[in-house]
């Protein structure tokens, strides 16, 4: 297996980033579950984008771009995130983004300015325009002396997967120090490259753990994990191959992508007034909220070892929309 130090990587989080039972809810259900809250990671409001990035601009770096293209909905917040890394290491950020959901000037789009971001809101409904338009732009810009990196929605490619690998390594040692066995992890699923790398990530440092997936939009997940993970795999040069029906995809859509769930909201306030931790409505609340009503089931998570929840940010969207 190829060390993953052996990756260009440039450090743009604070890690490792706190891992710890959650007393509450570990109470209410009889279960050790415990939190691994990358929303804490140092940069901007946190959130997953961060792991992914660090190895997705360092190559971006070692290819000599100044400027970085990516996209999402107008609340994205992978956009954010490329926003403020992007900021820090001195490139240009163009963020073009489906005039979706709220794009009045509210939660990240205030970021997005903050961080010193071009946008544009562009009136699709489809990635693939996005995309040609983003490959046009960066040949203009490359016509004008400069080179551009163009990372994909979610930042969600075999090399962003990388930073999820590596972070399921690290939870494992902070597991392993605390004397906990993990049994199960979950996390929310936008784009399939957070679930991809800690699936890969479980194979190789947490064998029998089983990886579940909470998906807030309609993505072809059972296939898009698979083709990341043998990418990932590919990269890392350690044998592993994605197995459609080696992972769990539970869905917790509601009304549909960005729109909060009203039954997830008792969820979301509980956790906030019980741990002080925020969730928001798009992604890390549906995802909880699904984990909450799993644990009430009592019996998709088998055995007695420990279920870790994997905090993947978005706080901005709080201040964004209404709960519902």
């Amino acid at each position: 297996m190829k060390n993953i130090s052996d990756l260009p990587r440039v450090t743009l989080g604070l890690y490792p980033t706190p891992f710890y039972r959650l007393e509450s809810v570990s109470a209410r259900y009889g279960r050790d579950v415990y939190i691994k809250r990358d929303d804490l990671c140092g940069t901007a409001l946190g959130g997953n984008k961060v792991r992914k990035l660090e190895f997705l601009l360092a190559q971006a770096q070692a290819d000599g771009c100044d400027t970085v293209f990516t996209t999402g909905g107008a609340q994205s917040n992978h956009a954010a995130l490329t926003a403020a890394c992007a900021a820090r290491l001195g490139m240009k950020a163009v963020l073009l983004l489906k005039r979706r959901g709220v794009t009045e000037r509210k939660g990240n789009l205030v970021l997005d300015e903050l961080f010193g971001a071009q946008v544009e809101l562009i009136d699709t409904d489809s990635y693939d325009e996005i995309d040609a338009e983003m490959r046009r732009r960066a040949a203009e810009l490359e016509q004008a002396g400069h080179k551009c990196c163009l990372i994909p929605v979610g930042g969600s490619v075999p090399l962003g997967c990388v930073g999820y690998v590596n972070g399921v390594r690290e939870f494992t040692v902070q597991a392993m120090a605390a004397g906990v066995r993990i049994g199960h992890i979950v996390s929310a699923a936008g784009s399939g490259g957070t679930t991809a790398g800690l699936l890969l990530g479980a194979r190789l440092f947490l064998p029998g753990a089983k990886v579940t997936g909470v998906a807030v939009c309609d993505d072809p997940f059972e296939r898009i994990v698979p083709e990341l993970v043998s990418g990932a795999a590919e990269l890392l040069q350690c044998g592993e191959t994605g197995r459609p029906g080696d992972f769990e995809m539970v869905e917790n859509i509601g009304a549909g992508y960005a729109v909060p769930n009203p039954e997830d909201t008792p969820y979301i306030q509980s956790l906030a007034r019980e741990e002080g931790i925020l969730l928001d409505p798009v992604y890390t609340g549906k995802a909880y909220a699904a984990m909450c009503r799993l644990l009430e089931r009592g019996e998709y998570f088998s055995g007695e070892d420990a279920v870790v929840f994997v905090h993947t940010g978005g706080a901005a969207a709080l201040f964004a929309m209404d709960l519902g």
